[in-house]
């Protein structure tokens, strides 16, 4: 299950990647949305998780709507220290979890996108 992960927190980046390594997913960090766009150029992925702010100039929600036009059914999960609420709206089909997410929750809510997606 290739996941392309983008963090602009690199202490994060490290330990939820390795995190999700263990519990089998193939993980593609990006450090900012710029990244991510050219790595969703690049490469397919099972899943795209993203931070909402990130520095660059490119959102987390600008990276989920680049997912969804390329694949409008893709799973997408956008994490945020912020409350849903303060949060501008968010790309319908995506999903949200808040910063910060327990991991044992992270990877139970990829596996349900994922499988629901295959199913």
């Amino acid at each position: 299950m290739r996941i392309l992960f983008v963090e602009d927190e690199a202490d994060t980046r490290l330990l939820v990647g390795q995190g999700l390594r263990i519990h089998g997913f193939s993980v593609r960090f990006a450090e900012d949305g710029v990244a991510a766009m050219r790595a969703l150029q690049e490469e397919q992925y099972e899943a795209v998780v993203t931070d909402v702010s990130m520095p660059n100039g490119v959102s987390g929600i600008e990276v989920a709507q680049e997912v969804l036009r390329l694949d409008p059914v893709a799973p997408v999960l956008i994490v945020s220290g912020n409350a849903r609420s303060q949060l501008p709206s968010l790309p319908e089909g995506t999903r949200y979890l808040a910063k910060p997410y327990r991991f044992a929750e992270l990877v139970l809510v990829l596996r349900e996108m994922i499988s629901g997606r295959i199913s």
